[in-house]
Parts: structure tokens; C-alpha cells; sequence
């Protein structure tokens, strides 16, 4: 990349630190909105998994979490997105709309207990009811929402679609809400599948950026003279078809239809992968892209695969197969987004080694032994629960990579 490619991009990275606000004393560990998401997001993972783990297998039963299905799904998607959805934007959107101010000190440690009350609502929501559960959640989202409203009202509309994902992320959740505490008809479940559809399209949208910033930075440390770029129609092609999936499902769920339209969205999600084939240089080689790439391989495999397990008739699997889509391609895009901003973000540059590896390969490890049950069925709760362990490894190796790197002011000196 020439050096007039390259001035740009730093101005455009450095444009938040103009408006870095001046409180005095900010702990390292509030300095940007990713560090105390990811101090205390790999933790959660860890316990929330294993505790699911040690439920469905009947090793510990909980006598305050009546639906156990209910508390794993909601927490692994509106749990995770809120916490997501905060480290990515907080990060982001300062850099992409100069003027917005970083969200540091006093102000970020507010909303990171707002989401810490959310997660302990949820996992007592039998004992304290559904309306703080509601309150702490949607208020939450809600204010995410409103932090990201520049990109909502943005007249180029650049990232509106995040923004209006996230409002539509939070419909749904509302609509759940109203499920539980009896003032929808809708099976809470139901909604939830619908959820993921929502969360599927987020993830895609927000992929493209990822790729576009890590891609980019690593063949400019790789000293690679080509330029990476995400092609939106792909995307569009994608998310169009997840939307028509997730609609199908919850209007038709045994239409043979649907299974044509699982097929369809592996495959458009699938082709986004085209994009890392350049037209001069060869980066299919490089770790992070084979990284980057599993998350659509993984997230086309549970579509397909539901697809044929509907088409076949064999209706039971498709919750074996969903978890494709879950444990592998959401969690790997999780996964990620905390590795790349580790790295970039706290003034380092992207590296690959045997820990960052092993995080990929034992999700993807855990994605084969939980989704695959339906062609083992007689080594089912073995599964289950070496499933879950081998899941939470990556978020363990996390933190002893990461911690030291957010706990600390970043290694080039900058704010942040």
C-alpha cells in the first residue's frame, strides 16, 4: 500500500482522540468501551457455558432457573449482543463519525453495570420478577441505540443498517419480554429463533467493517501492495436471505420451502468468502483470514444443514444443526471481534500464534461435537457436556493472552 493509501486510514483512526474527554485519573481499564466489556465477557462465557453445561447433563440442577432453554438461548444472544454490541460501537463509531465522544471513565462504568443488572435480573428473573429483568435489559439495548444514532442519522446512511438492526433487535426483545410475562400469545422460544435471525444480520453487517479494518491492517504489516474490500452486494444478497429464512421459519416452520431457503442462505453466506480472493495477491494463507473465514463457513453450514434436515424430513435435528450457526459461526464472530481489538486497539499490531490457533480450532472443535449429536446419539450427554468445555477453553486462553493488554494504558502511548 503507497504511502498516500496509507495517510488517510491513520487520520481516520486517530479522528476520536480530538475529542477524548478530559477527566482526570481514568483507570486503564476504563480508558475505551472494549476494555471492561472484555475484561468481564470472556468470564461470562466461561461460567454462563459450563453452568449450561453442568444443567443439561443433570450433574447440577438450579432450583431458581425453571426454564433452563429458555435462560441458555436468551443469555447466548441478548446477553452476549448487548455486551457485543457496546465494545464494538463505543469503539467504532468515534472513529467512523468524528465529534462523537468516546465513552470513557465514570460514564462507561455506569453502562457496564447497567449490563451486569441485566445479566443478574435474568439469571433470578424467577425470584425478582420479569418486569426488572425487562426494565434492565431494554434500558440497555435502549441506550445503545442511542449512542449509535449518528449512525442512524448519518445522511450518507454509511452504517445505518447497524442502527437499524439494533432497533430491530430490540422490538424483539421487548416482544420476549411481553411473551414471558403473558401479555403476547407468541411462544417465547419462537421469538428467540426470530432473535437469531435478527443477530445473524447483525453479525454480517458488522463483519464487513471488521474485515475491511483487520484484512487491511494485516496486509499492511505484511507488507502485502493490494487493497481488501468487502462488497456490500454480497452482504445485502446474505442478509436478505436470512431475513426471508428466519420469516419463513416462524410463519411456516414445517413448509418444505424452508428447507430450500436454508440452502440458499448457506450459500449466500458462503460466497462472501469470494471477497478474500484478490485480484494480485494471494491472502488465503494468512491466519487471520482463514480465521475470518470459518465464521461464514460455520454460520453456511447451520443454514444448509437445517435446510436438508428439513427437506429430509428429519425435523428433530434441526436444533442440533442450528448450533452451526450458534456455537460456531456467532461465537467465532464474537470471538474476533475481541482478538482484532486486543490487538489493534491497544496499540499493537494483529499476530497470530499458537494461542490465537487454538482458540479457533477448539470452538470450532466444540461447534462439530454439539452439532453433530444426531449421528452419535448414544454418546449424547458425553457430547453435551465435552462440548461445552472445550467452548469455554478459548475464553480461558483469552484471558490469559488479553487481560495483561487491557488492563495496562495501550503500547504506542495514545489515549485509549
Amino acid at each position: 500500500m503507497s504511502k498516500t493509501e496509507e495517510k488517510p486510514q491513520v487520520l481516520h483512526a486517530t479522528n476520536h482522540y480530538l475529542y477524548y474527554p478530559d477527566e482526570k485519573n481514568i483507570p486503564p481499564h476504563l480508558a475505551y468501551g472494549f476494555r471492561p466489556i472484555f475484561l468481564l465477557l470472556a468470564p461470562y462465557m466461561i461460567l454462563s457455558m459450563l453452568l449450561w453445561g453442568l444443567l443439561w447433563s443433570g450433574v447440577l440442577p438450579i432450583p431458581f432457573l425453571d426454564n433452563i432453554v429458555l435462560w441458555h438461548v436468551y443469555e447466548m444472544l441478548f446477553g452476549i449482543l448487548t455486551a457485543g454490541a457496546l465494545a464494538f460501537l463505543s469503539t467504532g463509531l468515534p472513529e467512523l463519525f468524528p465529534g462523537t465522544v468516546p465513552l470513557v471513565g465514570k460514564r462507561l462504568k455506569y453502562v457496564v453495570i447497567l449490563w451486569i443488572a441485566g445479566r443478574v435480573s435474568f439469571w433470578f428473573i424467577d425470584i425478582t420478577g420479569v418486569y426488572l429483568a425487562a426494565f434492565f435489559n431494554l434500558s440497555m439495548l435502549g441506550w445503545i441505540i442511542w449512542f449509535a444514532k449518528n449512525a442512524v442519522l448519518d445522511k450518507l446512511q454509511r452504517h445505518a443498517s447497524l442502527g437499524y438492526t439494533l432497533l430491530a433487535l430490540f422490538i424483539i426483545e421487548a416482544w420476549f419480554f411481553a411473551s414471558v410475562a403473558g401479555h403476547a400469545t407468541t411462544p417465547a422460544m419462537d421469538i428467540l429463533k426470530v432473535a437469531l435471525g435478527a443477530h445473524v444480520v447483525l453479525i454480517l453487517l458488522a463483519l464487513r467493517r471488521v474485515n475491511m479494518e483487520a484484512v487491511n491492517e494485516l496486509m499492511e504489516d505484511k507488507g502485502i501492495d493490494d487493497v481488501y474490500i468487502a462488497r456490500p452486494p454480497l452482504t445485502n444478497l446474505a442478509v436478505f436471505c436470512v431475513v426471508v429464512f428466519s420469516a419463513v421459519e416462524f410463519f411456516y416452520p414445517l413448509n418444505s420451502a424452508l428447507g430450500w431457503l436454508g440452502l440458499a442462505s448457506g450459500a449466500a453466506i458462503l460466497a462472501i468468502t469470494g471477497d478474500y480472493i484478490l485480484k494480485d495477491k494471494v491472502i488465503l494463507n494468512q491466519p487471520y483470514v482463514i480465521y475470518l473465514s470459518l465464521i461464514f463457513v460455520m454460520l453456511a453450514a447451520g443454514y444448509a444443514l437445517m435446510g436438508l434436515a428439513i427437506l429430509g424430513g428429519e425435523i428433530a435435528n434441526i436444533s442440533h444443526f442450528r448450533h452451526f450457526t450458534t456455537s460456531g459461526g456467532y461465537s467465532l464472530a464474537y470471538l474476533m471481534v475481541m482478538i482484532i481489538i486486543g490487538w489493534i486497539h491497544t496499540g499493537r499490531h494483529l499476530t497470530s500464534n499458537i494461542y490465537t490457533h487454538s482458540m479457533i480450532a477448539l470452538i470450532v472443535a466444540a461447534t462439530l461435537m454439539r452439532g453433530l449429536i444426531p449421528f452419535y446419539e448414544e454418546y449424547a450427554q458425553q457430547l453435551y457436556m465435552y462440548s461445552s468445555i472445550a467452548w469455554t477453553l478459548p475464553f480461558m486462553i483469552y484471558i490469559k493472552l488479553f487481560f495483561g493488554f487491557l488492563l495496562v494504558p495501550r503500547a504506542d502511548g495514545i489515549k485509549g
